[in-house]
């Protein structure tokens, strides 16, 4: 159906916000964000990044993981050996989906690394990931999308202890060159047409996700 072919995006979102969450970790491993002045001369520094492929319940992703000049970085998100992602597909998707806030992202993270590492490691990735979430929904779309499909993904998203079902509303459009796109993402306790009603009649934002009605 539409959510599936739709895969190979998510699976683009997936690998965009797992590189993040790692350069957080490596920001965390070092103390200094990339090309700051504090690494100069400090002994260690980033040191290029090597290939991985992870395995997740919506297929394989090759990810960029980043490495220190000490060889002493140890990623958590994704250890070292590690080939299974599963379990982190659809927090990623409710991530990206709109209205998710700082703190419900920060308590995703904090549920994928577990409550042993170090507060001040999860705020480093969160600031990481918000930043990539904040891109893609900003993100310029095409001026137009001959096919425009709209529909919705049940997930089970734990929050708080709680696992619940949400319905993930998807917009993927077809651009001129045949390629499909996910236009959007919203979240929602409940599946149902009003929901759409409401997306479509937002006020036009040019230059972000919300902007897509104007191709229907």
């Amino acid at each position: 159906m539409i959510c599936w072919a739709a895969t190979g995006r998510l699976q683009q979102l997936t690998k965009a916000l797992v590189e993040r969450a790692l350069e957080g970790e490596m920001t965390h491993h070092l103390g200094y964000p990339p090309h700051d002045a504090a690494g100069d001369n400090s002994g260690n520094s980033r040191n290029g990044k090597s290939k991985k492929t992870i395995t997740g319940k919506r297929g394989s992703v090759e990810i960029d993981v980043p490495r220190d000049r000490q060889a002493g970085f140890e990623p958590l998100l994704v250890k070292k050996g590690q080939r299974r992602f599963d379990g982190f597909d659809d927090k990623i998707i409710s991530m990206y989906a709109r209205g998710m806030s700082c703190r419900q992202i920060q308590a995703h993270l904090q549920e994928i690394y577990s409550v042993e590492v170090s507060p001040d490691l999860i705020s480093t990735v969160t600031d990481g990931v918000i930043d990539e979430v904040r891109a893609w929904q900003s993100r310029p779309l095409d001026a137009l999308y001959p096919i425009l499909y709209l529909d919705a993904l049940q997930v089970k998203i734990k929050a708080e202890g709680r696992i619940s079902n949400k319905a993930i509303y998807l917009a993927i459009g077809v651009n001129l060159q045949g390629t499909k796109e996910v236009l959007g993402m919203w979240a929602s306790e409940n599946e149902g047409a009003k929901f759409w009603l409401g997306v479509v009649s937002e006020p036009e934002e040019p230059g972000s996700q919300r902007y897509f009605h104007r191709l229907c």
